[in-house]
């Protein structure tokens, strides 16, 4: 790969025999292709990252609440859209099929948490029913998600 060949030295005298120079091999690495394919890689993942978030885009609402802490195995999302479609983690779901889904799903899972996103743009109606859906389903465990930064009832904006 990186190897090379050296000339051995001469034994130093000008002495009338002379003797054949060998060459012997370069036991030296030459690294700088590997680094720059590790750059390279390093960039890759950088760059890529922040792409393997899950999650539909949703105008949150703001509210004072602290996130919730995180947990060992990752935690099922239902996202309701402004225009009312459903998903199941980044799935498009039918509302007749909402609950034999999600039936499934928890038989598979330990946990019954479920983070439930909902636009601001939904009605309170529709974010209840979902929630109702999610516990006829086995999840007793909903967590509505929200913005940080909103207003409190103390009167002080978070």
């Amino acid at each position: 790969m990186g190897a090379g060949v050296m000339k051995s030295g001469g034994d130093g005298g000008g002495g009338r025999r002379r003797r054949r120079k060998r060459t012997q091999p370069m036991a030296e690495i030459n690294v700088t292709p590997f680094v720059d394919v590790m750059l390279v890689l390093l960039i890759i993942f950088m760059v890529a990252a922040p792409l393997l978030t899950v999650g539909v885009p949703v105008e949150l609402p703001e509210t004072a609440a602290s996130a919730l802490p995180s947990e060992q195995e990752d935690p099922l999302t239902i996202t309701l859209t402004a225009e009312g479609d459903i998903m199941i983690m980044t799935t498009p779901t039918n509302r007749d099929e909402f609950i034999p889904k999600l039936r499934a799903i928890a038989s598979e899972r330990s946990s019954d948490r479920v983070f439930l996103r909902a636009d601001g743009a939904n009605a309170w109606t529709e974010v209840a029913t979902i929630m109702g859906a999610l516990n006829a389903a086995g999840f007793n465990n909903i967590g509505l998600v929200t913005d940080i930064g909103g207003p409190s009832l103390d009167g002080s904006d978070g």
